[in-house]
């Protein structure tokens, strides 16, 4: 979890760029990130690497097949218990 953690903070640290404007001074443009949370394992994970879902009109996050999967078979279930 630790690499993890800290593959995303140095992944965020190389997208910070620096470029220069009209009078010379120095900018930072940061990419911004937004991290969701898987709802089956609570796993929190960058939206452009997460599995989308559509439920009942709602875009779910998935940080995993076997999540999303999970999550499709239970919703079944709860639809067919009415």
């Amino acid at each position: 979890m630790r690499r993890f953690v800290a593959w995303l903070l140095r992944d965020a640290a190389a997208a910070t760029q620096q470029s220069t404007d009209t009078t010379g001074t120095a900018q930072t443009a940061e990419v911004a990130r937004r991290l969701v949370r898987d709802p089956v394992c609570g796993v929190h994970i960058d939206e452009t690497l997460s599995i989308p879902f559509r439920a009942e009109g709602e875009l779910m996050h998935f940080c995993s097949t076997a999540c999303r999967d999970k999550f499709a078979v239970s919703v079944q279930k709860m639809a067919a218990n009415g």
